[in-house]
């Protein structure tokens, strides 16, 4: 009897495998569910003033005075979502230039795109409403909230990394990421005065961080603070990596780290044989898998986090 493909399963199987770009989705997820959870509470015990209470605690002020009663926000906000249609478009985004960006790149390169440009916006948000004087009278009731400037950096970033790669867009065509890119920073420029102006500027903030990110990867032209691993405790690692010995009939070889490319290499090809898996799901279902393409699967759901 054929099988009908069911089209959750590649969606079930993407959040199975708890990779980086997931757990970030799921993130943002759980927080908007919490605040629509708080928002239902609010509305039993006839508090009206539930957006004020959520936005004060998580979102980000433009004012450095209330920042510095509540640093954290400059984290929070970028997962804090209180509107259906924001979280939707931020994470559908997300999902469509994460999948591209981990093509490429790996799950820690991700995740620092995502929160220092998350943080870059954050800041230039805050700087242009501290800068500029049209700004002053709604200095210390602007909110800044959301992952539009994480996603950003991540559009920008693998958009002057792959600038060839292209997309199906509907009644468009074909086009490539570069382009769209550049048309979302042009955008952004100009929609400033037309309103949501610390918006634009947090998703300026965060393209400016995905593109200066590259340029690092790319060229070197920055200082080494944020590389290919994550941190002192990864260059730790490698020492330590470099310093691991194998033994084999009485002689001591000194095994090599895998390099930028060998490593790039290596996602690209099982990426692409997890994509043929995933379109041989939606076309058969998970049954029709064989044996060594479902251990494929567990074994790669269990390094992608």
């Amino acid at each position: 009897m054929n099988q009908y493909p069911n089209p959750f399963d590649g969606v079930k199987l993407f959040f199975r495998q708890r990779s980086v770009l997931s757990t970030l989705i799921l993130i943002n997820a759980g927080v908007w569910i919490l605040s629509m959870i708080v928002w239902v509470v609010f509305f039993l015990f006839s508090q009206a003033n539930y957006d004020s209470w959520i936005l004060n605690f998580l979102a980000l002020p433009a004012s450095i005075g209330l920042l510095s009663l509540k640093p954290w926000t400059l984290f929070t906000y970028m997962f804090l979502h209180l509107d259906f249609f924001h979280i939707l478009f931020n994470m559908l985004w997300l999902f469509w230039f994460g999948r591209i960006f981990l093509e490429y790149l790996n799950p820690r390169q991700l995740l620092v795109t995502y929160f220092f440009g998350g943080i870059s916006g954050g800041l230039l948000y805050i700087l242009a409403f501290n800068l500029f004087p049209v700004f002053l009278p709604q200095l210390n009731s602007s909110l800044a909230l959301g992952a539009s400037a994480s996603v950003m950096a991540i559009v920008m970033a693998i958009s002057f990394y792959v600038p060839n790669y292209t997309i199906q867009l509907l009644f468009v065509g074909r086009v490539k990421i570069i382009y769209l890119a550049l048309v979302l920073f042009i955008f952004d420029f100009f929609a400033i005065p037309a309103g949501n102006s610390g918006g634009h500027f947090a998703h300026i903030g965060g393209a400016l961080w995905g593109f200066l990110y590259v340029l690092y990867l790319r060229k070197g032209y920055l200082p080494h603070l944020i590389g290919t691993s994550w941190g002192w405790p990864d260059k730790l690692k490698n020492v330590f990596h470099r310093q691991r010995k194998k033994t084999t009939n009485n002689y001591t070889y000194y095994s090599r780290p895998k390099t930028d490319d060998e490593y790039n290499l290596e996602k690209s090809e099982k990426q692409q044989k997890t994509d043929s898996i995933l379109e041989k799901i939606s076309k058969g279902g998970y049954d029709s898998l064989t044996k060594e393409e479902k251990a494929f699967l567990f074994r790669t759901s269990g390094k992608n986090n």
